[in-house]
């Protein structure tokens, strides 16, 4: 379950994929499947090799990838690979 983000935000995220960015989505999110997290962050582009290219970075499979039909194709980032991803990027505001 998804939660804590505004439409805003989802928007934002939404443009800046479209434009071919990279771009970075944090929100509280709960599953039974991960326990003991929290937060997920989608990372996303609609080039798919970019984001490909950009995982490798972070030895991210690109088997990984959330390839959605509606072009908002992305990483889940969670636990300590997404907390090292987020440092690492500079996003010490999507760490909470």
């Amino acid at each position: 379950m998804a939660f804590g983000i505004t439409r805003e935000e989802l928007r934002r995220w939404k443009v800046e994929i479209e434009s071919g960015k990279i771009a970075f989505l944090t929100h509280y999110w709960l599953d039974d499947r991960f326990p003991g997290c929290k937060t997920v962050t989608k990372v996303g582009c609609n080039d798919i090799e970019k984001l490909i290219k950009w995982g490798e970075k972070y030895e991210l499979k690109p088997e990984w990838i959330h390839i959605r039909n509606d072009g908002y194709s992305h990483f889940d980032l969670l636990g300590d690979k997404q907390m090292e991803i987020l440092e690492k990027e500079g996003l010490n505001d999507h760490i909470w």
